[in-house]
């Protein structure tokens, strides 16, 4: 069954999701909201309870984990550069062999993926699940594309 819907959402994936919602959550006390552009093929997916949920789990994800950038592939690059360079330098003053610390390197960008692209974090509901692997899931039950396009986060006192 996840074989066919991962073949099912690649096929996908050449398709345009211009469709689609602007999800909002607003915290208890009112000093932290988050807007969320989520997007789907069609209106009528768009005004789904399904989707219409997902967007608001999807705030909500933005909200508790302040994430930076949707995917890995918003970051720019001289940021992923810094990073890098940061990571094998201090595998590099933990006595490690270049080809060692590049490979260190690489498994602490995942972690700081997991920490800065909403796409890659632990969903806050299921640890044992990604917001894209989450996203996925609804995909296919809808049986339409659907993307974050983008997302913002404003907190009383942050700049």
């Amino acid at each position: 069954m996840r074989e066919w819907g991962a073949a099912v959402m690649s096929k996908r994936s050449a398709r345009t999701a211009q469709e689609g919602i602007i999800a909002s959550y607003i915290h208890n006390d009112n000093k932290l909201g988050v807007l969320v552009e989520l997007n789907c093929e069609s209106d009528f997916v768009a005004r789904t309870e399904e989707f219409q949920k997902l967007g608001k789990e999807i705030a909500m994800q933005v909200a508790a984990s302040d994430p930076h950038w949707v995917s890995i592939s918003d970051i720019p690059q001289d940021v992923l550069a810094r990073e890098k360079e940061i990571y094998t330098n201090q595998a590099k003053k933990e006595g490690k062999e270049e080809e060692i610390a590049q490979k260190i390197a690489e498994g602490r960008l995942k972690k700081f993926y997991a920490e800065s692209c909403l796409l890659e974090q632990p969903y806050i509901r299921d640890a044992n699940l990604t917001v894209a692997k989450l996203i996925d899931s609804v995909a296919i039950k809808i049986g339409e594309k659907i993307a974050v396009s983008k997302f913002s986060r404003l907190k009383v006192g942050e700049q």
